[in-house]
C-alpha cells in the first residue's frame, strides 16, 4: 500500500475554493466519520487502508488530484494497477495543475507540483508555454526553468521569463526595504565621529565610555566624551563581493543572491560585484540593475571550482579592510583545496571581512562537505546556513566587523 503525503489542509467539500476561514460544525457533524475521511484522503483508498470510507463530490476529485501524483508505489500489488497517474499529455497536466490549485492552498501546490516534477519527470513540460501560465511560480520552479535555460525553446522564453520575474518581484517588495534600511545603518554606524550631534549620539557606547564619570550624589554620569553616528556619505563605502557556487544543489541560493545582489548593488555606499562559478567563473555584475538578467545568466550544474572562483574574486579586491566576501557554496570542491584554503586565509590577513553561507534559503542546512567547513572556521570564517530573513543581519555585522549572528543550528 501506498500512502499519500497527507495535505496540510483538507478542505470541507461545502467550501469555496481560496476560503480560509475553518468550516464550522453542522448539526449533523459526526467526529468519527470526519476521522475516518480525513486519513480515506492520506491513506489513498487501496483496500488494505481499513477505513471502509467512500468519498464522492469534491472529495472524490481531490483525491483524484492527488492519487494521480502519489497514487502509484515503488511495488504496485500483483496483477492490480491503478489508473490514476498523469502521464506524458500536457492537456491532462494542464487540467491536473488547475484541479490542485482549485482543492488546495498555494503552499501545497507548490509542494505537489515540486513532486510532480521529480517523479514523474515532467520537467520537460514546463518548456511548453501554457504549462508554465499554470504552475504557481515559487523559488524551486524559477531553479527548475534555470536548470532547462538552455534547452529552452525560444517560444517559451519570453513566458519563462514572465515567470522568473513575477517570483523575483515578489521576493523584491518582501526583502528590499528592510536590507536596505539595516545596512544603511551599519554603514551610519561604521562612521563614528566624536562630536556628533544630538540626535546622532549613540546612547549605548557613550555611557559605556563614561562610566567612570558616574555621580552618586546625582544617580547620573556626566559624560565628558560623546559617541556618535556619522551618516554615510553618497560617495562607496565599503565593498561586497557575492561569489556563488552554481551547481544544481545552489538552486534557491543562486535566485535569492541574484535578488539581494540587485538590492545592494541599488545603495550609492555600497559596490557591488557578483561572480557565478562552476568550474568556470562569470562576472555578472554589469547585469544587477536587473536580478531575471542575472538568473538567465547562470547556468546550474556542471562541476566546482571554489579556488578559482576565489582567485578572480582575490584579483578584484582594491581596499582589503573595506571588503565582504560572501562565498555561497556546499563547500564541495573539485578544484585544489590548499589553495582554496590558503586564498581565504591571505584575504582575512589582509583585512577582508570573509563570510562563508552554505546556502542562502529557506530549505535549512543542506549537504556540505564538512571537512571544508571545518577548516574554514579554524581560518575565522565558519560555515553555516542563512535564511534570506537573516541575512541583512549578517551582512550588518560584517560591515560593522562585528561577529556574525550565526544561527544556533549551524
Amino acid at each position: 500500500m501506498t500512502t499519500q503525503p497527507a495535505p496540510t489542509n483538507l478542505h470541507d467539500p461545502s467550501r469555496e475554493p481560496g476560503d480560509a476561514r475553518e468550516p464550522g460544525p453542522s448539526p449533523d457533524h459526526d467526529p468519527s466519520r470526519e476521522r475516518l475521511r480525513r486519513w480515506r484522503l492520506v491513506l489513498g483508498g487501496e483496500q488494505a487502508d481499513g477505513t471502509g470510507c467512500a468519498l464522492s463530490g469534491r472529495d472524490a476529485a481531490m483525491d483524484g488530484a492527488l492519487a494521480a501524483l502519489y497514487g502509484k508505489g515503488d511495488k504496485p500489488q500483483p496483477g492490480r494497477e491503478r489508473a490514476a497517474g498523469l502521464g506524458a499529455s500536457a492537456p491532462s497536466v494542464a487540467r491536473w495543475l488547475g484541479d490542485i490549485r482549485a482543492y488546495f492552498p498555494s503552499s501545497v501546490v507548490q509542494v505537489m507540483q515540486r513532486d510532480a516534477i521529480d517523479r514523474l519527470g515532467l520537467a520537460a513540460l514546463l518548456l511548453e508555454p501554457e504549462m508554465l501560465e499554470a504552475v504557481e511560480a515559487d523559488v524551486h520552479l524559477v531553479g527548475t526553468l534555470l536548470s532547462l535555460n538552455k534547452a529552452m525553446p525560444e517560444t517559451t522564453k519570453e513566458t519563462a521569463r514572465a515567470v522568473v520575474r513575477k517570483v523575483v518581484d515578489d521576493l523584491e517588495k518582501r526583502l528590499a526595504t528592510r536590507t536596505r534600511a539595516t545596512l544603511t545603518g551599519a554603514l551610519d554606524r561604521s562612521a563614528r565621529v566624536s562630536r556628533p550631534r544630538h540626535h546622532d549620539i549613540d546612547w549605548n557606547r557613550t555611557i559605556a565610555a563614561n562610566l567612570k564619570h558616574y555621580l552618586p550624589e546625582y544617580r547620573t554620569v556626566v559624560p565628558e566624551r560623546l559617541i556618535g553616528y556619522g551618516r554615510a556619505a553618497r560617495s562607496v563605502k565599503k565593498e561586497v563581493i557575492l561569489c556563488i557556487d552554481q551547481s544544481g544543489s545552489m538552486a534557491a541560493s543562486v535566485v535569492y543572491a541574484s535578488v539581494f545582489g540587485a538590492v545592494l548593488a541599488s545603495m550609492r555606499s555600497i559596490s557591488t560585484r557578483l561572480v557565478v562559478f562552476d568550474t568556470a567563473v562569470v562576472d555578472l555584475t554589469d547585469q544587477l540593475d536587473d536580478p531575471v538578467d542575472v538568473l538567465f545568466g547562470t547556468q546550474l550544474g556542471g562541476g566546482t571550482d571554489i579556488n578559482r572562483a576565489l582567485a578572480y574574486c582575490q584579483a578584484h579586491i582594491t581596499r582589503p579592510a573595506e571588503t565582504v566576501v560572501v562565498l555561497i557554496s556546499d563547500l564541495y570542491e573539485g578544484g585544489i583545496r590548499e589553495g582554496m584554503l590558503k586564498r581565504v586565509a591571505a584575504m582575512k590577513a589582509s583585512g577582508v571581512q570573509f563570510v562563508t553561507l552554505l546556502a542562502l534559503s529557506d530549505e535549512g542546512v543542506p549537504a556540505y562537505d564538512r571537512e571544508h567547513a571545518a577548516a574554514l572556521a579554524a581560518l575565522g570564517a565558519p560555515a553555516f546556513a542563512c535564511t534570506p530573513d537573516l541575512f541583512p543581519e549578517v551582512m550588518a555585522a560584517a560591515l560593522e566587523k562585528r561577529p556574525l549572528p550565526i544561527p544556533e543550528t549551524a
